[in-house]
């Protein structure tokens, strides 16, 4: 176990590393290609009959949010058609299923979109959507690292990581150069939305082009909207569409945040929850309780979505099925409903909504506010997963596959303890 020395992951609670190997640091997403994800999911058939026509969507270097909009303005439908399991990287080749409410297969194959294919596959009487997905496949190289120790091999990193990895939130859940999702969830869940505004189109960028941070600061001085748009770089577009209704419905700022489609902006609240979590997981860690022994008091979550408390009459059964993989030691991320503490992680849990001002009534507020519910649930607290590394020339080649919500970049910052900003 090991503390990061990295200040940006204190701040997005990714504070400890489990393994105590050196980090071999290196770059990842050097190039595009350096990262591959390839969506695992149920294969739509291509008989299936319904209004929503499901495309097979493959881009490079291109931010979902953006890529998707892009192919809603070729098609002059709006982006609220659209619908996706997950999202994946931008600096990346990512493969993924996406539906389109009532389109036209020949148009969507004659689009033509530098670094974006998009291919029909068939059509649906459901629309696709967030936690649909069942997993993730990856290719990854990394570059740029330090060479291993002659006593140590890829056999022995492979081993350092068998007993699994703190289930932390990765890095793109919140930004490494820009953390400012969840902190723009903050001020929604405490029903800022000007301030909300002012956090998401004014937080500058760690290495920031000057025209970007010069708009940034205008809005930030200003609070014009209108004028802002003349500072505000185009490609900025979901900062200028914030904007354009500013400008439309002037003091508008909670309805500014509907020009964003539903699933991009429930992100805002789900990252405080992701944020909570990482928090309350680095809090058990440093409190020295394991990722795999669970007490009395502790949640436990089972592979078909079960959940259970361990109580002092089955602890020791609770450590057996753990042990035997049948469930797994999760935290609770704090939603609308109240819940009862049962144990350490619930109390840490609970000072921290306590420290952020933040309750379940809230949550309640900003589900109504976004239409999109802010339950709750029990989180595994554990990440591991069958690990392939293959040495090539200047270098290391990762495969693997994960589960839905887990991050490459966990598993990864295991193994490189590198500076965050090498990783997205």
């Amino acid at each position: 176990m090991r503390k990061s020395p990295y200040p940006i992951d204190h701040t997005l609670g990714l504070s400890w590393y489990i393994s105590d190997l050196d980090g071999i640091g290196g770059r990842l997403k050097g190039d595009p290609e350096d990262f591959v994800v390839e969506e695992i999911s149920d294969n739509p058939s291509p008989a299936g009959t319904g209004p929503y026509l499901i495309c097979r969507l493959t881009k490079k270097n291109w931010d979902q949010q953006r890529a998707i909009k892009e192919i809603a303005g070729r098609l002059g439908v709006s982006h609220q058609r659209f619908g996706f399991a997950g999202t994946k990287d931008k600096r990346a080749v990512t493969t993924q299923f996406i539906s389109i409410y009532k389109a036209d297969p020949a148009v969507i194959q004659s689009l033509h979109i530098p670094d974006i294919t998009i291919e029909p596959v068939g059509s649906s009487n459901q629309q696709i959507s967030l936690g649909d997905l069942k997993g993730n496949r990856f290719r990854i190289s990394l570059s740029e690292y330090e060479p291993l120790k002659p006593e140590t091999t890829t056999d022995d990193v492979v081993a350092g990581l068998a007993g699994g990895v703190p289930n932390y939130f990765g890095y793109q859940r919140f930004g490494v150069q820009r953390p400012v999702t969840h902190l723009t969830g903050l001020d929604i869940l405490r029903g800022s939305y000007e301030d909300a505004v002012r956090t998401f189109v004014s937080t500058p960028s760690t290495g920031e082009s000057e025209e970007y941070a010069e708009g940034r600061k205008y809005y930030a001085d200003t609070g014009d909207a209108k004028e802002s748009l003349h500072h505000i770089p185009v490609r900025l577009s979901l900062e200028r569409s914030l904007l354009h209704h500013l400008v439309s419905n002037p003091g508008d700022y909670a309805g500014a945040f509907h020009t964003f489609p539903r699933t991009l902006r429930s992100m805002f609240v789900s990252a405080v929850q992701s944020w909570l979590f990482n928090r309350a997981l680095s809090m058990r860690i440093e409190e020295g309780r394991g990722l795999a022994d669970p007490v009395e008091g502790d949640r436990i979550v089972f592979s078909d979505g079960r959940s259970d408390v361990v109580t002092a009459g089955t602890s020791r059964m609770a450590a057996m099925q753990v042990k035997r993989d049948r469930c797994r030691i999760a935290i609770f991320m704090q939603g609308s409903e109240p819940v009862q503490a049962t144990g350490p992680d619930d109390k840490n849990m609970a000072w921290l909504m306590e420290q952020e001002g933040i309750t379940s009534e809230m949550f309640g507020t900003a589900s109504t506010f976004l239409e999109t519910r802010f339950s709750g649930a029990p989180r595994s607290i554990l990440l591991n997963s069958d690990i392939n590394i293959e040495m090539g020339e200047n270098r290391m080649d990762f495969a693997f596959s994960l589960q839905p919500g887990q991050y490459a970049t966990t598993l990864l910052r295991e193994i490189m303890k590198a500076d965050p900003i090498m990783m997205i």
